[in-house]
């Protein structure tokens, strides 16, 4: 873990802001939707706009050299063409839940992300887990199987959704490169296929950029709701423990299952029980979570 930040608390404070905003991103994609934006269009513009405010970003806080020394890294270049797959397709899936009805299965999908992440931490960076996470992680098993029973199917958008945004963050941890300079790099290899796309797209009158203002504006709103985010996980990231970080994430899932909810989306008994499992493997994580730090603290003033 890197602790090169002077204030051991701000990597805490961003990453509650970058799961609070993912926890709400439905509600600015669902205006997008009203008025005839699909997933593919959104994505396009999305990593249209992500890359030019990450460009920005670049430019405002003179990390040129450092975007200039990652992409001279052969192994650098590399792994954030990886790293940037394995984001596009997080995001592919999730706008495309939200956009259709699955909302509170891509809730689902973040709820499991933390315990991936507790798990990821103990094989990758032997980060112990205790009995209260293993029990976590078997609480949230018993959940996903009631889920794939209720809706009749596994439920992939969300296992999709834990696999990709999870080895994302395996990976970004591990990467020596800013939080900003790695974004943009990722953004930048998606860059060139999203603006041929819309361009195709707005020629053959398929497009709704161009119809009205409105369209523009939260077409354009995809950039920094893209890029903020992902700039404060990149940064804490690389400074908490996965399992720290797995906790803090609850947070985003809780505002997406009751959008979804507020939506109208259907909750049957049987998938309500599967969340009940969810939501008791995570308060048995957030409970494992506070007796080890009460117990650091205990040992620091000892």
């Amino acid at each position: 873990m890197t602790t090169d930040t002077p204030n051991p608390r701000l990597p805490v404070l961003l990453a509650v802001a970058c799961y609070f905003i993912w926890g709400v991103v439905p509600l600015f994609y669902a205006p997008i939707h009203a008025f005839g934006g699909g997933a593919i269009e959104i994505i396009a513009h999305r990593s249209v706009w992500a890359f030019a405010w990450a460009g920005g970003l670049v430019l405002a806080t003179r990390q040129w050299p450092e975007v200039k020394a990652a992409l001279a890294n052969a192994y650098l270049r590399w792994m954030l063409l990886t790293t940037s797959l394995l984001v596009a397709t997080n995001w592919g899936v999730y706008v495309w839940a939200v956009t259709n009805g699955h909302t509170i299965e891509s809730a689902l999908g973040y709820y499991l992300n933390p315990l991936l992440n507790m798990a990821a931490g103990a094989m990758l960076f032997r980060e112990r887990i205790d009995t209260w996470g293993k029990t976590a992680i078997g609480l949230a098993v018993i959940g996903v199987a009631i889920q794939a029973a209720a809706i009749g199917q596994v439920p992939w958008v969300a296992l999709i959704l834990a696999g990709t945004f999870g080895s994302y963050g395996i990976l970004r941890k591990q990467l020596h490169v800013p939080a900003l300079a790695g974004l943009f790099i990722e953004t930048a290899y998606l860059f060139l296929p999203a603006l041929i796309y819309i361009v195709w797209f707005e020629t053959t009158g398929q497009g709704h950029f161009l119809k009205a203002p409105m369209n523009a504006f939260w077409f354009l709103l995809t950039g920094p709701v893209t890029v903020l985010p992902l700039v404060l996980f990149a940064f804490a990231a690389r400074r908490l423990p996965l399992s720290t970080l797995g906790f803090i994430q609850f947070i985003g899932p809780i505002l997406t299952f009751f959008i979804g909810l507020m939506q109208g989306e259907p909750f049957s008994v049987l998938r309500g029980v599967s969340f009940v499992f969810i939501w008791l493997g995570a308060v048995v994580f957030a409970f494992g979570a506070w007796r080890r730090l009460r117990a650091v603290k205990v040992a620091s003033v000892s």
